[in-house]
């Protein structure tokens, strides 16, 4: 990080003041100037930027839900730190209770500098002076009077912004994980399992059911996330112990809602140590969205305790579930070798389908039912074995994938005759749908941080 000298500061706010002199110049209407108040020489970093980014973004979102144009404005990536300039056509008073609402209500508004000038040249003043960030103290005494050292600013700035930061990626990652769940159970037409057009082969499950169990679920991901950023230093294996006691009460809590009925317990393994492992891999200056690294770290997870779970299986040779007679008698892992693996059918197939139907123009919907198909045809999914055993399963597998393989994006017509075809032979690819939510999560995810990179809303 290269640090500003003070003539490079002072040079910094005379060119700002003069861009303010033009704008109010030439259009007459109050200029908006919002900076971050980063103490010391190191006016820019990418976590200062990633701050930046999370006030601009609030910015963006108060003007539009305020109606307030945006007549011109100009943004400024330097040494001497982020610049924002706009012209508001509002009234200056109007535009400073936005600025300060947003300083007040958001963690790292502290570090928000978000000046109003009016068109008189005015710069507006808050009604009462902004705290300490160190020790939280009412007005400028303690910058008056230099209380408080540089390094405990800087420390109350990294840890002001580090904090905020996880906990807004904590937030947003939590609510795309649900809202993967949700897409999910609304993507029609998806054979034999539960969708708008009907609940497949399911004779216990709704799509409301489905939604509820959701929406309980709703705070696990974040929390799946969390528990990777606080075990980020310890061994993979040793991490995965704590996630599956954590992953244990997620079940719990999904069973509770719905009965009994088992809706998610798949989604909370595999989304589960997805979030996971993005929070193992996550810096506060630049979260993860890289596929195959967060894919690879879900395999150096949970690689060990899957082994070990079959390894113990093999050895007792008694299975109390379909998945471990599976295994047993045919030596198939399921979705849990999927993501042991590392994700390949959703790196390879799944998401590559995503990406490509809405190149395309194809809707969310119809992007989400091409990559099941995908799925479908690829992934040992145990749940068609045990409904319709071994030489079924891949007979229908093989079909699709030979399909796909000569049109990638067949009629969905097409698709729901092989709904009416899943649900008379009894089959539900059910481990396919929880990597189909893992597929719309990643997939938003990467966006999302893309677009947080670029100031978008």
């Amino acid at each position: 990080m290269l640090e500003v000298t003070l003539s490079e500061i002072l040079a910094a706010r005379d060119r700002r003041a003069e861009a303010q002199r033009i704008l109010l110049k030439q259009y007459a209407r109050p200029v908006l100037s919002y900076t971050m108040n980063i103490p010391g020489p190191v006016k820019d970093s990418a976590l200062i930027r990633r701050g930046f980014e999370t006030g601009l973004r609030l910015l963006y979102s108060a003007l539009k839900e305020a109606e307030i144009p945006i007549l011109s404005f100009s943004e400024i990536r330097e040494i001497t730190g982020c610049e924002w300039l706009g012209v508001l056509d509002t009234e200056a008073e109007k535009l400073k209770s936005i600025c300060v609402s947003i300083e007040e209500s958001c963690p790292l508004g502290r570090l928000f500098d978000m000046d109003v000038i009016n068109v008189d040249g005015r710069k507006l003043a808050r009604s009462a002076e902004r705290p300490c960030f160190v020790c939280g103290a009412p007005g400028r005494s303690c910058a008056s009077r230099r209380l408080h050292s540089l390094e405990e600013l800087n420390a109350a700035v990294l840890k002001l912004l580090q904090g905020s930061l996880k906990e807004a990626d904590a937030d947003c990652l939590d609510a795309l994980a649900t809202t993967a769940l949700l897409e999910e159970v609304e993507t029609t037409p998806k054979p034999g399992l539960v969708d708008r057009n009907n609940n497949g082969s399911h004779r216990d499950m709704t799509p409301e059911l489905f939604r509820r169990s959701a929406e309980t679920l709703r705070g696990t991901w974040r929390e799946f996330f969390l528990t990777g950023v606080e075990t980020a230093l310890l061994p993979a294996p040793e991490a995965f112990k704590k996630l599956r006691m954590f992953g244990q009460e997620a079940e719990k809590k999904m069973l509770n809602a719905t009965g009994g009925i088992n809706t998610h317990k798949g989604a909370v393994f595999t989304l589960g140590t997805v979030c996971a492992a993005i929070g193992r891999l996550w810096r506060p200056e630049d979260p993860c969205r890289d596929w195959k690294r967060i894919a690879a770290e879900c395999a150096d997870l949970c690689v060990q305790a899957v082994e070990e779970d079959f390894f113990r299986l093999r050895q007792k040779g008694e299975a109390h579930t379909a998945g471990e007679r599976l295994y047993l008698e045919f030596g198939h892992r399921g979705v849990r070798g999927e993501v042991a693996d590392g994700l390949p059918a959703v790196l390879e197939a799944a998401l590559p389908a995503l990406e490509t139907g809405l190149a395309m123009g194809k809707s969310r919907n119809d992007a989400g039912v091409y990559a099941l198909l995908q799925l479908i045809a690829r992934v040992e999914d145990t749940n068609m074995i045990k409904r319709g055993g071994l030489k079924l399963a891949e007979d229908i597998a093989a079909e699709i994938r030979a399909f796909l393989e000569a049109e990638p994006f067949p009629e969905l017509s097409l698709v729901e005759e092989w709904d009416r075809m899943f649900i008379r032979q009894n089959l539900s690819p059910g481990g396919c749908a929880d990597l189909l939510s893992v597929s719309y999560f990643l997939l938003d995810w990467k966006k999302t941080q893309l677009q947080k990179e670029k100031g978008s809303a």
